[in-house]
């Protein structure tokens, strides 16, 4: 048996040396919290890592079916505005 596989935000947690800019490193306390900080750090990053997923996948799709539709592309805009609640939210891709 192999070492078990985990998906982005699963598994055990596990220690990592991380270099942030103090600047930065001050922001997160300032809004979090120093208990909380790991846990912002963390979900910053699993966020970070699914959007370059989607960014892959899109670009995969575009190379094997050709550019998505302005009014497609429209709809998953208004489809993620309504789910998360922030119309007008999302940058326009080019």
């Amino acid at each position: 048996m192999g070492e078990p596989e985990y998906r982005i935000g699963d598994g055990p947690a596990t220690r990592v040396s991380l270099s942030l800019p103090e600047g930065t490193a001050e922001a997160i306390r300032e809004r979090v919290g120093k208990r909380e900080f790991s846990s912002f750090v963390a979900s910053a990053v699993e966020r970070e890592l699914r959007g370059m997923l989607l960014d892959e996948y899109l670009a995969d799709y575009e190379r094997r079916n050709g550019p998505i539709a302005a009014d497609d592309r429209q709809r998953a805009r208004d489809a993620f505005d309504e789910a998360l609640g922030e119309p007008g939210q999302w940058p326009t891709a080019s």
